[in-house]
């Protein structure tokens, strides 16, 4: 049974970092290096939106409002990926949500992340 499990999510100030992690299970290592992951987020009374993808081949794309403080990677060997998350702003509060795709897709239950004074 596939699982994703992020981690990683809190309370920070403006200009703070956090580093969120996805553990995904019920994946052999070759199965989940062939998957595509993302990172989304939601945020109060707005639509989900993606915040960053990288392929099986390790390209990324990033949301035009995260480009040059946030970086998607990942570990197959540990079959998880990351979001690093600097000088983060209040706009950033949501909860951060991660996505498996192949030909069909496995979220996660998300985690929450709060920018505030």
């Amino acid at each position: 049974q596939v699982q994703l499990v992020e981690s990683g999510g809190g309370l920070v100030q403006p200009g703070g970092s956090l580093r969120l992690s996805c553990v995904a299970s019920g994946f052999t290592f070759s199965t989940f290096s062939i998957y595509a992951m993302s990172w989304y987020r939601q945020a109060p009374g707005k639509e989900r939106e993606l915040v960053a993808h990288i392929t099986s081949v390790a390209t990324t794309t990033y949301a035009d409002s995260v480009k040059g403080r946030f970086t998607i990677s990942r570990d197959n060997a540990q079959k998880t990926v990351y979001l690093q998350m600097d000088s983060l702003k209040p706009d950033d509060t949501a909860v951060y949500y991660c996505r498996a795709l192949r030909n069909i897709a496995f979220w996660g239950q998300g985690t929450q992340v709060t920018v505030s004074a």
